[in-house]
C-alpha cells in the first residue's frame, strides 16, 4: 500500500500546523538537501508546451529514493475557472522501484516556493531588512509574504498589481495576521524604500515588471514568476548589476531571468553559498537575485518534510497503488482471482 495525503488532509495539515511554523521545518529540509546538492540526479524539467500553456515532469533522486513531480502552468485558466497551477507528487524506494508516498502537490509547490525563496533570501537580503515590495498580487503572494515573516521577520508590504481585486484579496487574507500593508499605485511606488523586492507575475511574455532604475544599491530581487522560455519580468540590465543567484543553471538558462543573457553569463548556483563554497552577500551594497524557477529538488524536499510530519497520523490515508500478485512472476493471476468490483 502507498501512503497517501489528499487535498482535504493537505488542508488540515496547513491549519492544524500554521503556514509559518510549516515553513520554519521546510527551511530546513530543504537547506540539508540542497547542502548535498551533488548527491542528487539533476536533469531540467521535462516539458510539454501548448499554445494553452506547460505541463512538466520534475524528477530527482538521491540514489535512497526518487521522487517526481507533475505539475502545469495555464496563465489563462483563472479566467476560466481554472487554476494557473495544479501538481501531485510521488516519493519511491530506489531498492525495488515501489511508489511510497503520493501527495496532492498544488498547496505543497505554493508552500515550497515560498519557502525556498525565504532560504534564499536568510543569506542573501540585507540583516536590516524589513520591508517587502510585491509586484504581483496572485496566488503565489500570501505564501511568499508568511514564509518571509517566519524565515525574516518581514511584516510590512508595498503591493501593486494590475489587478486591484488581487490586492482586495491579498489584503483580506493577511491583514487579519498582522501585516502591514501599503497599497502602491504602481511599480515605482511599490519599489520606494523596499529592501527586497518579489515579482510573481502569471503572464507568458517577455515583460519588464521591474526596470533597471527602480533597483538601488543593497536591494535583494527574488524573482519567482520567471518559469518557462520566453517569459522573464526583469529589465536586463538588472542582471549586469547583480550577484545573480540560481538554481540549477541548466534549468534556468532556458526558463529563468538569464535566458535573455548569452549562455556563458555568470551565476552562482545556490547551493555553494550553503557549503560556504561561495560568498552570498558581501556587503551592504550588493545586488543580489535569486532568479527562482523551481527545481525537483525543492519538490523531493518538500515531500520528505509532509511525508515525515504526517507519518502515523490520520492525515496519511493508503491506497492500492501497487498490483502485487502473490507470485511476482504471475501477474495474470490477479484478473482470474479478484472478483469484480461491484
Amino acid at each position: 500500500m502507498t501512503q497517501f495525503v489528499d487535498v482535504a488532509h493537505m488542508v488540515q495539515w496547513i491549519q492544524n500546523r500554521g503556514v509559518e511554523p510549516i515553513m520554519t521545518g521546510m527551511v530546513e529540509y530543504l537547506e540539508s538537501d540542497f547542502s548535498r546538492w551533488e548527491s542528487f540526479d539533476k536533469i531540467p524539467r521535462i516539458a510539454s508546451h501548448t499554445p494553452f500553456g506547460v505541463i512538466e515532469l520534475m524528477p530527482t533522486s538521491d540514489h535512497e529514493t526518487y521522487g517526481f513531480k507533475y505539475v502545469n502552468g495555464h496563465p489563462s485558466n483563472p479566467a476560466r475557472g481554472f487554476q494557473t497551477v495544479t501538481a501531485f507528487g510521488v516519493l519511491a524506494d530506489v531498492d525495488n522501484g515501489y511508489p511510497t508516498f503520493l501527495a496532492e502537490m498544488t498547496l505543497l509547490t505554493a508552500l515550497r516556493t515560498a519557502a525556498t525563496s525565504a532560504m534564499t533570501a536568510k543569506r542573501l537580503a540585507r540583516e536590516d531588512s524589513r520591508v517587502m515590495a510585491m509586484i504581483g498580487a496572485g496566488s503565489q503572494a500570501e505564501f511568499q509574504a508568511l514564509a518571509f515573516r517566519a524565515v525574516l521577520g518581514i511584516e510590512e508590504l508595498r503591493v501593486f498589481d494590475i489587478d486591484p481585486h488581487a490586492i482586495h484579496k491579498l489584503r483580506r487574507n493577511l491583514e487579519p495576521l498582522g501585516f502591514r500593508i501599503s497599497t502602491a499605485t504602481d511599480t515605482d511606488d511599490a519599489v520606494t524604500g523596499a529592501d527586497i523586492i518579489t515579482t510573481c507575475t502569471a503572464d507568458k511574455a517577455v515583460n519588464t515588471i521591474l526596470a533597471d532604475r527602480q533597483v538601488r544599491p543593497g536591494v535583494h530581487i527574488n524573482a519567482v514568476g520567471g518559469d518557462c522560455p520566453g517569459k522573464t519580468e526583469l529589465d536586463s540590465r538588472i542582471l549586469d548589476r547583480a550577484r545573480v543567484f540560481v538554481e540549477y543553471p541548466e534549468q534556468t538558462r532556458i526558463e529563468g531571468e538569464i535566458q535573455q543573457k548569452p549562455a556563458d553569463f555568470p551565476v552562482i548556483e545556490f547551493w555553494r553559498v550553503l557549503t560556504g563554497a561561495e560568498q552570498g552577500r558581501r556587503n551592504d551594497e550588493d545586488i543580489t537575485l535569486f532568479d527562482s524557477v523551481g527545481f525537483a529538488i525543492a519538490d523531493f524536499s518538500a515531500l520528505r518534510y509532509l511525508r515525515d510530519d504526517t507519518v502515523g497520523s490520520s492525515l496519511q490515508t493508503s491506497i492500492d497503488l501497487i498490483a502485487d500478485p502473490e507470485d511476482p512472476k504471475d501477474l495474470f493471476s490477479l484478473v482470474t482471482s479478484l472478483k469484480p468490483v461491484g
